[in-house]
C-alpha cells in the first residue's frame, strides 16, 4: 500500500515543533472538527507528514510520521473523537512560509489554502515533495 500525505497544524504557544522534537513522539489529541477527525482516521502507519506551525510561526518546519492509527481521543468528551500517534523525522532546514505558499502556483489548490481552517489535511503527493523541496530537505523522508 502506498503512503499517503498529510499536514497538521499547531499554534506554537499550545504544542511547537521543538516541543514535539523534545517529546520524541506525541499522540495528536484534540481534534475537534468533524473533516479533521476523518483525516485522522484516513491516516495510516508509516504516512508522511508536515508539522505547520500557525498563528505567529505561519510555516512548515518539519517532517513527521504516523506511529499508530486512529485510536480513541483520551482528552475527549465524547467517544466520537480520534487520535493517531506521531513522530518526529527531521526538521526543515528552512521554513515554508505561508506567504511562500500562497504564492506558488504548484500549491495553488493545497488543502492548507482551501480549507484554512482544518487542523488536519490531505496533501498530494506532488504537494508534499514540492514543500519538502522548497524547505530544503529530501522529496521523501526514509
Amino acid at each position: 500500500m502506498t503512503n499517503q500525505y498529510w499536514l497538521v497544524k499547531s499554534e506554537p504557544a499550545s504544542y511547537s515543533w521543538t516541543d514535539f522534537v523534545r517529546d520524541g513522539r506525541a499522540d495528536w489529541t484534540g481534534v475537534r472538527n468533524y473533516a479533521a477527525r476523518n483525516n485522522l482516521q484516513a491516516m495510516r502507519a508509516g504516512d508522511h507528514v508536515l508539522f505547520y506551525e500557525s498563528v505567529t510561526t505561519k510555516a512548515v518546519v518539519g517532517l513527521a510520521e504516523v506511529t499508530k492509527t486512529a485510536f480513541p481521543d483520551p482528552t475527549a468528551d465524547e467517544p466520537a473523537w480520534v487520535a493517531v500517534g506521531l513522530k518526529p523525522l527531521q526538521p526543515l532546514p528552512k521554513p515554508v512560509t505561508l506567504a511562500q505558499i500562497k504564492a506558488d502556483d504548484a500549491l495553488v489548490d493545497i488543502a492548507l489554502l482551501r480549507l484554512s481552517r482544518l487542523s488536519v489535511v490531505p496533501l498530494k503527493p506532488a504537494e508534499f515533495s514540492h514543500l519538502v523541496r522548497l524547505g530544503g530537505g529530501k522529496s521523501r523522508p526514509r
